[in-house]
Formats: C-alpha cells, sequence, structure tokens
C-alpha cells in the first residue's frame, strides 16, 4: 500500500493508483511526495543494538545492497529513494528539505548513496547534477546535523580523481590513493568532489562525524566503451578489473558498515574502497607498457585461470587503484581480490559475487545505459532543462 501525505492528512490510494504513481516516477512525472509500506520489511522497530539507519538511495545497486544486508541483520533500517522498490520505504527526493526532515526522524547512521551517476551524463543537463548531487547533499547533511545523527557515511566515486587517473604516455601509470589531487573531468566528478567538500564543511562546523568512501567499480552492467577492450569478453573484463578498478558489491557494504562504526573515533576522512591490487608502486612503469607480463608475476593463479577461459590481461594500464588506507583506519578486510575471483572461476562460480547476482543490473532513470545505448540517439532526445527530484544511484 502506498500512502502519500497532503497539507497534514494522509490518503490511501488503490493498488491500481499505486501502479499509476510507479509509472510516473519512471517517466520523471512529480508526484505528491510517497511513502511506501510494504508490510513485509523483516524486523523494522527492532533495530539491531536500537539504531535506527537511513539509506538514501536504496533502490540503486549499493543502495539495495546495504538495506538487504541490514535486514538480515535486524536492524531498523529506512530507505529513501526516487524509485519505488522492495527495499525503499520512503519514495521521494533528497532535493525535498522536508521530506529529508521527515525521514530522518530517530535515525542514528546516515548513509548517503543518492546521486545522478556516470551513465547519465549523456543524457542530463548539468544542472540536474547540481541540484540532486550538491543541493540533495546538503539538504541530507543539513537534516543529519539538526537530528544529531552519531555518523554520516557518503558514497563517493573514485571518479573525482578524473584527469589524474591517465598520466602522460611517457609516464608510469597512476598510484591512485588518497594523496592524489581529484581532477575531475565531467560533471559527475565535480559534483561528487563538491558533495565531499560539503561533508568536510559539515565535520569542520558543525562536528557531523563523516566519512567519505570512493568507491570503483561495483555495476552488473558492461562498459560504456566496449569497443576499447579488443573483443574481451564481459565476463573477462570484469574479472581483469579486480587487479586494479572494481569491488565486489559485498566488499563495499562491508566497508561502509565499518566507517559507519569508526565515524565517530575518525571525525572525516576519505577514502579509496577498491578490490586490494597484486601490483605495487614498483610495477607501475612497467604496467603501462606490458600488463600481462606484471600480471604473471604478481599473480600465477589468475594467470593461469586465465590462459584456461581462453581470457586475456589488458596490454597497458593507466591506473591501479590503492585501498592501503581503508585497510588501515577502517579496519576493512575485502573478501573477493584478483586470486579470490579467479578461484571461483576455477571451480566454475561465475565471476558476478553472490549479492551481485542478487542485486542485478539496474535501470538508470533518465537513461538508456542499462540497454546497452549509452548516448541519446539525436539531440532531441536528450532531457532539458528538467528538475531531477533523485535518480537510482550507483
Amino acid at each position: 500500500m502506498l500512502i502519500t501525505p497532503t497539507t497534514r492528512g494522509i490518503v490511501h490510494m488503490s493498488a491500481r493508483e499505486c501502479h499509476t504513481a510507479a509509472r510516473g516516477i519512471h517517466a520523471g512525472v512529480r508526484p505528491n511526495q510517497l511513502f511506501l509500506r510494504t508490510g513485509t520489511s523483516p524486523a523494522i522497530g527492532t533495530a539491531a543494538r536500537g539504531t535506527r539507519m537511513l539509506v538514501t538511495g536504496s533502490s540503486g545497486h549499493l543502495g539495495e545492497a546495504l538495506v538487504r544486508t541490514l535486514r538480515e541483520r535486524d536492524v531498523d533500517v529506512v530507505g529513501l529513494d526516487f524509485r519505488p522498490s522492495a527495499y525503499t520505504n520512503v519514495v521521494g527526493s533528497v532535493n525535498d528539505p522536508v521530506l529529508v526532515r521527515e525521514a530522518m526522524a530517530g535515525v542514528q547512521v546516515v548513509f548517503h548513496m543518492a546521486a545522478l551517476h556516470k551513465p547519465q551524463l549523456a543524457f542530463l543537463p548539468g544542472k540536474a547534477f547540481v541540484e540532486t548531487n550538491i543541493g540533495g547533499t546538503q539538504n541530507v547533511l543539513d537534516a543529519a546535523v539538526a537530528a544529531n545523527v552519531r555518523a554520516f557515511v557518503m558514497t563517493s566515486s573514485t571518479t573525482v580523481f578524473g584527469d589524474a587517473l591517465i598520466p602522460q604516455a611517457d609516464k608510469p601509470g597512476a598510484w591512485i590513493d588518497e594523496s592524489v589531487t581529484p581532477i575531475p573531468k565531467n560533471m559527475y566528478g565535480v559534483t561528487k568532489a563538491g558533495a565531499e567538500d560539503l561533508c568536510q564543511l559539515a565535520h569542520r562546523n558543525d562536528g557531523l562525524a563523516c566519512i567519505v568512501l570512493r568507491t570503483s567499480r561495483f555495476f552488473a552492467e558492461g562498459d560504456d566503451m566496449p569497443g576499447e577492450y579488443d573483443g574481451r569478453s564481459d565476463d573477462n573484463i570484469k574479472a581483469n578489473e579486480y587487479a586494479y578498478r572494481r569491488v565486489a558489491l559485498e566488499d563495499a557494504v562491508d566497508a561502509h558498515l565499518r566507517a559507519a562504526e569508526r565515524a565517530p573515533h575518525l571525525g572525516f576522512g576519505r577514502y579509496v574502497v577498491s578490490a586490494t591490487t597484486p601490483f605495487t608502486r614498483e610495477d607501475m612503469a612497467h604496467l603501462r607498457t606490458d600488463a600481462a607480463t606484471v600480471l604473471a608475476r604478481r599473480a600465477p593463479l589468475a594467470a593461469a585461470v586465465w590462459r584456461e577461459q581462453g581470457w586475456r590481461f589488458p596490454d597497458r594500464l593507466d591506473r591501479v587503484y590503492v585501498n592501503a588506507k581503508a585497510r588501515r583506519d577502517l579496519g576493512w578486510r575485502p573478501q573477493f581480490d584478483l586470486n579470490a575471483i579467479a578461484t571461483r572461476v576455477a571451480s566454475g562460480q561465475r565471476v558476478q559475487t553472490p549479492l551481485s547476482q542478487l542485486v542485478g543490473a539496474k535501470e538508470y532513470v533518465h537513461s538508456s545505459y542499462h540497454v546497452g545505448v549509452f548516448h541519446p540517439v539525436g539531440s532531441e532526445n536528450r532531457v532539458r532543462g528538467c528538475h531531477v527530484l533523485a535518480p537510482v544511484v550507483n
């Protein structure tokens, strides 16, 4: 049953009306703010340790994965997203400060994941990214400060590094850790970097314990530049990425939970969240010219499994993401690295980890990315001047 608040009253909606409202949301039409009660959410009101948690972007990849995990642990979790799903019980926008304040009632831990994402860049104007990624983040921060929450964890992206990810042709590959200065190259990167700074400001000025996690790839969809992989299969591409730019959904969830636990002690911090690389800084020059040889030396198990599968490692790498600081400060111990994926493949299991298989692929609002169309067919198809309330994220 969907329940929508009017000025002060509550209007009950029939199943047909719920379906109509949901269709309007998918079409980008602004309905009244909606509250969804599924009636099947386990352990609502019986939070582990008495802690209520808010997850914004709960209908997205990482949001759903986190809500699934929290529910399995009998945590009292509130999911907020613009798109209805079984993992969202407040349907509405982070751009609505009143709704965000209402959703924040009784919350002690916030996981802010709602954002416009890279796959939507080709389909939406830059202003939409500013409204949601900057304005929406400020709304959530303001509500969190007012509610005196204990911990705030924001999901950012390694996309913020931008042009720093690809050094000049005659230079070694980039060793990407928290010491690297971001040089964003698109509106997604610019607005996520701006949102990170808002989190730092909330810590400085309001004392909010806030951790920013710059996650690498975890999505199940195909890459938006398939032509750059020289005919490698999607499984081959994703398995390769565990060496330098991918994190398993299970490990991304665990990083967020550990960040929430450590936030009151750390105050503020930014962390790269990616699978543990087999490479070292000394490998970076060689990776730029002959990555397969370095792989065979650093990860012989993976190299052997790749040969059996007829897979190929990239000929060269521009960057490697380094998670050492997250492992040290957060006590994070990711399960899935390149050798773990090789072991799965060798035993007949899929490259996709179990949680990723459960969550699956996602539709990105106003984008055809999920069906393999990465740019509008014509300029007339671009969404112009729209007011984006809050898309599915991550």
